[in-house]
């Protein structure tokens, strides 16, 4: 049978740009898009907030678990939740593409579709970007946000006597791999959490607005993610893990592929939930959940031990 044709041989550099651009939409704050030798966007407050993230088949997603249109939402997703996790809103993302030659023409506009649909969650638009002939599929997404007028959360402010709170799921992503990798597709609830995160987006200006003292998204792990909080702020971060959500299914998922599926909620990434401290007494609104507290001293512990399994995704470990 013969071989199809690559997308960028099929298309040409200039037209496989221009088929991916032709799709996406420029919102209000894009005063020049994609055509140019760069793009221009509006800054509100003269402050641009800026995160970067890649995506490797085989390491962050597989074209037979995902589609395109999956792919796009969770680049996009992992970059917007960074700026989330500032307080901030996204208002730009650019995209770099290394694109193999066996990526049909058709799988790389799924991909621009999901981009600019997750990217429309928060009114932000795909201004630009870059496309490279090689050897793996990567995508490298660059989001840009706004503050608002508002200071930037960081994680370097948390305070003993602060509690945690939480905003969004845990776990639903990695419970979803896991079900992928024993050769299952179902609960389909968990497995769509892996092909696209359910980000939180509001919640992360929310927090800045009540006081956050400090914030992040979960993208390696629970305790993995709190370590930067903790050592940034040279604090102690414990997790009550009865305060942790288990909806139903991914109970029934983990008593079916012999896993602890508080081993999910703790350890997993990619859901890109927000995570936060707050001061005593803060009232929280509906989107976010006290799943703990900040104490003097160092490290994360879980119900006051250590936790004993790995914490979290470290990208220096294959």
């Amino acid at each position: 049978m013969e071989r199809e044709e690559s997308a960028l041989a099929q298309a040409g550099e200039f037209g496989f740009i221009a088929r991916l651009t032709d799709r996406l939409a420029q919102g209000p704050g894009v005063l020049l898009g994609p055509g140019d030798d760069a793009a221009v966007i509006t800054a509100g407050d003269r402050r641009v907030v800026a995160s970067t993230d890649m995506l490797v088949e085989g390491r962050h997603f597989r074209r037979d678990w995902s589609s395109g249109l999956d792919v796009g939402h969770k680049a996009a997703a992992a970059n917007l939740a960074d700026i989330a996790a500032m307080g901030g809103r996204g208002t730009a993302l650019l995209v770099g593409m290394c694109v193999p030659d066996d990526l049909p023409l058709g799988w790389a506009e799924d991909l621009a579709d999901g981009l600019a649909a997750e990217a429309a969650k928060v009114d932000a638009s795909v201004v630009g970007g870059d496309t490279v002939s090689g050897p793996t599929l990567t995508i490298s997404v660059t989001a840009l946000g706004e503050l608002q007028g508002r200071a930037p959360v960081t994680r370097d402010h948390a305070r003993p006597g602060d509690v945690l709170a939480v905003a969004g799921r845990l776990g639903w992503a990695a419970a979803g791999t896991t079900i992928l990798s024993r050769g299952f597709r179902s609960p389909g609830a968990l497995v769509s959490a892996h092909r696209r995160p359910q980000v939180p987006y509001p919640a992360g200006p929310v927090a800045a607005v009540l006081g956050a003292t400090a914030m992040i998204d979960v993208s390696d792990g629970l305790l993995a993610d709190l370590g930067h909080i903790s050592a940034r702020s040279q604090v102690a971060v414990d997790v009550d893990r009865a305060a942790l959500e288990i909806p139903d299914q991914m109970r029934d998922a983990g008593h079916a592929l012999g896993v602890d599926p508080y081993q999910w909620a703790l350890a997993g990434g990619e859901d890109h939930a927000l995570v936060a401290t707050f001061p005593p007494g803060t009232e929280l609104g509906p989107e976010w959940r006290v799943i703990g507290r900040v104490e003097a001293g160092t490290g994360v512990t879980v119900d006051g031990l250590g936790y004993a399994g790995q914490p979290g995704w470290d990208h220096g470990r294959s």
